[in-house]
């Protein structure tokens, strides 16, 4: 008995492994994160044999040893993951229900047919089966909500595996076992399929969520564009009703500089062609970049910026055609960017009135650097290092926003606070 639960408890330490593997996206190379999750799996399947082998009587050791397991299986999600953060420990915490269904199932098994060899295959069926029906119709759709966080309750939501993985303990192994009680082995196949069933909802509800945030920030981001677009388009109008003028009156400047210059007044003639270079700087339409879209958005925070009557020193090398989708890129523009005009637009001296912005996208690399004056005091995330916003759960988005996108394009983040001054750079090498 105690070499079949020694060979089950190692297939579904196997299976577990493979799921966090598989399932959590990776901050190391492949071979040292199968190499992580091996020792990882050396120390689950060692540490059985206290509980099952050594000390099988001992209720206080199986309670430890299996305390133990917990925290080394989670601390492996988390080690491996890219984002380290509450994500990681609830994909960590459902692998442990998914594999315990599969060990249940081997229990069963072995109650109604006594072969440990056949209880054994069909226990490494159901993982299987359940491993690959998972990996196929869940894995992509978990990876995109992974990858595109804007939810503020994955802590609520590890409440869910860790209730029914106790329900499981308490109901199979501890303090009685199913081979105790096989009577319960029905009411703990309900309890299964109610698992199976709760994660439906909740992967739908997070995938939704995900898409719910993904089309409030395109509608955004589409209409500061739009905006940005109406902008330059009443900036062109005006401009050309102005030089339209001013070519009107031209042959009225060239008299009066002909009759200026019979009188050899020199110095009227150069108040009349600064007066004309004045006009024609005023109506220039300024081009801030190549991509037409970026240049809309930034239109429309600059002449945010200039209504409220702060200087933004513009540095961009923004070609036509990017590495990156445009609208994304326009859109984290613009979230960095107006944080940064509302954390200025409130200070009376006028040299603390600026925004430094320096955004250059090319083939080789992408580099987002925004500088300005923050007076207050700013809280950091310690997980992820992003601020953390003061008004609210409503408010924040467009930091998560922005750190979307950089973990898309494999990108890195850095948030720096240093003599009042606030600094984030988004960098990325393609």
């Amino acid at each position: 008995m105690d070499y079949f639960k020694n060979i089950s408890y190692m297939i579904s330490h196997l299976f577990l492994m493979l799921f966090i593997y598989s399932f959590v996206t990776h901050r190391y190379s492949g071979r040292k994160t199968i190499a992580i999750c091996f020792s990882s799996f050396l120390t689950l399947t060692i540490t059985d044999s206290l509980k099952l082998n050594l000390f099988k009587e001992s209720g206080a050791c199986y309670f430890f040893v299996t305390l133990f397991q917990i925290i080394v299986t989670q601390f492996t999600g988390i080690l491996i993951s890219e984002t380290r953060d509450n994500r990681a420990l609830f994909m960590g915490l459902t692998a442990s229900n998914y594999v315990i269904a599969g060990s249940i199932a081997t229990a069963i098994f072995f109650i109604y047919t006594h072969n440990m060899a056949v209880s054994l295959l069909g226990g490494f069926v159901i993982h299987l089966v359940i491993f690959l029906f998972l990996f196929v119709k869940i894995r992509e759709i978990w990876l995109k909500c992974y990858e595109r966080e804007y939810m503020k309750e994955w802590w609520e939501l590890c409440l869910i595996p860790v209730f029914f993985y106790c329900g499981f303990s308490f109901l199979s192994f501890f303090p009685y076992t199913i081979y105790d009680y096989p009577e319960t082995s029905l009411g703990i196949s309900m309890f299964i399929i109610t698992m199976f069933v709760s994660y439906v909802v909740v992967f739908r509800y997070i995938e939704g969520e995900s898409n719910r945030a993904e089309i409030y920030w395109k509608n955004t981001m589409f209409k500061t564009y739009i905006k940005g677009l109406e902008n330059q388009y009443h900036v062109v109008e005006q401009s050309e009703k102005n030089l339209k003028i001013l070519r009107h009156d031209m042959r009225h400047y060239s008299n009066m500089v002909e009759s200026l210059l019979s009188q050899g007044e020199y110095a009227e003639i150069k108040k009349i062609t600064e007066y004309i270079k004045g006009v024609t700087d005023d109506n220039k339409v300024i081009k801030y970049c190549d991509n037409i879209i970026i240049q809309a958005i930034l239109s429309q925070m600059m002449d945010k910026a200039h209504s409220l009557d702060i200087d933004i020193k513009l540095d961009t090398i923004i070609p036509k055609q990017l590495r990156v989708s445009d609208y994304e890129l326009a859109s984290v523009i613009a979230n960095l960017l107006e944080n940064a005009i509302i954390c200025v637009k409130d200070f009376d001296e006028k040299d603390k009135r600026y925004v430094d912005a320096k955004v250059h996208c090319t083939s080789g690399h992408l580099l987002i650097q925004i500088k300005n004056e923050c007076e207050k005091e700013i809280l950091f995330d310690s997980l992820t290092g992003l601020p953390i916003s003061k008004k609210g759960n409503s408010h924040g988005l467009g930091m998560q926003s922005v750190s979307a996108f950089s973990d898309k394009i494999g990108g890195n983040i850095g948030c720096f606070y240093d003599n009042k001054i606030f600094q984030i750079i988004v960098y990325a090498k393609f």
